[in-house]
């Protein structure tokens, strides 16, 4: 294995770890925003008020995207191991 098959592999492999953690923090990320938009509406400066629905929400959207993330994962795996095949 040469140094370019390694750059590739770890390029793939930060690609991976970005699908993976996208959705769960683009969830956590609105859920706080919309959280954080009505509390400055009503006036409502709870500091804990924000980690509830983040909560929820995260675990909420782990298990929808937990499907997609097995697959993507289970992609790679077989992706790489093709590759160690292929030595």
């Amino acid at each position: 294995m040469n140094g370019a098959e390694v750059l590739d592999v770890g390029r793939d492999a930060i690609w991976l770890t970005i699908q993976l953690c996208a959705p769960v923090l683009i969830v956590g990320l609105v859920v706080g925003v919309g959280v954080g938009l009505f509390q400055a509406l009503t006036q409502i400066q709870e500091a804990t008020l924000v980690y509830a629905p983040k909560i929820v929400a995260i675990f909420i959207s782990l298990l929808i995207f937990l499907p997609l993330m097995g697959a993507l994962m289970s992609s790679f795996m077989r992706h790489i191991a093709e590759r160690i095949a292929a030595m």
